[in-house]
């Protein structure tokens, strides 16, 4: 039985456990997730993670969406991977509407600050659908590319 601790509509978001390595080899190793993503990890503090989700209807994993940390003090910073059988349905902007929610509640942040591979249009869209104001764009060594950074407080929300 899987702990669920956040619920929205569609999707119960859980914490990662040994036994979800198969869940999360199926998500980073599709080439068309993974194909705008570095792997390299970033410790997190205490309570944040990018949570897997699934979905309530039948269970099914469908991703992951959560916050890490950024480089700015009290400043979090969203990602959402889906499945591709997950995609175009408005799960993730179901599913970062909670992780916001979060950030700016319980935890406290004073910004978000997301961004994207240049090529990745879906991202972008959905990153403005959020809210998010562009802010710039920083050299990702892992592509050698510039991506562009967005940033959402609370006062973006109102």
């Amino acid at each position: 039985m899987r702990d669920i601790w956040l619920r929205t509509a569609r999707l119960g978001f859980s914490r990662w456990t040994e036994a979800d390595l198969p869940l999360a080899e199926a998500l980073w190793g599709d080439p068309r997730v993974a194909r705008y993503l570095c792997a390299a990890g970033v410790f997190a503090p205490a309570g944040i993670q990018y949570w897997p989700l699934f979905l309530r209807a039948d269970g099914a994993f469908a991703g992951c969406c959560g916050l890490r940390p950024a480089a700015e003090p009290e400043t979090l910073e969203l990602g959402v991977h889906l499945l591709p059988a997950c995609w175009g349905r408005g799960l993730a902007r179901e599913a970062a509407e909670a992780v916001i929610a979060r950030a700016f509640g319980p935890l406290g942040a004073k910004r978000l600050r997301a961004g994207h591979h240049p090529d990745n249009g879906a991202s972008r869209r959905l990153i403005e659908g959020l809210g998010f104001r562009p802010v710039g764009a920083v050299l990702y060594a892992p592509t050698g590319r510039m991506h562009p950074t967005y940033e959402l407080t609370p006062a973006d929300r109102r």
